[in-house]
């Protein structure tokens, strides 16, 4: 599903959900509001300060396009 963000420092830019939070509200959308975290080295991972994405609040989304069409009833 294509969202268009309403506010914040994403504001009027597009992009594609790849993760919903329904008990918070919250959805998750590729290439926005990107945040850095420091992250620990492990056995598996190399640590450093990695860029990754940050859930936002659905009430600053708005629905451009949605892959699943509702047909009409006739």
């Amino acid at each position: 599903m294509k969202v268009k963000i309403l506010t914040g420092k994403d504001k009027k830019k597009e992009g594609e959900v790849i993760e919903i939070d329904r008990k918070n509200n919250r959805a998750k959308i590729k290439g926005i509001n990107i945040v850095k975290r420091h992250v620990k080295t492990t056995k598996e991972k190399k640590g450093g300060i990695v860029s990754k994405e940050n859930f936002i609040h659905i009430s600053n989304l708005q629905e451009i396009e949605n892959k699943k069409k509702v047909e009409a009833k006739k």
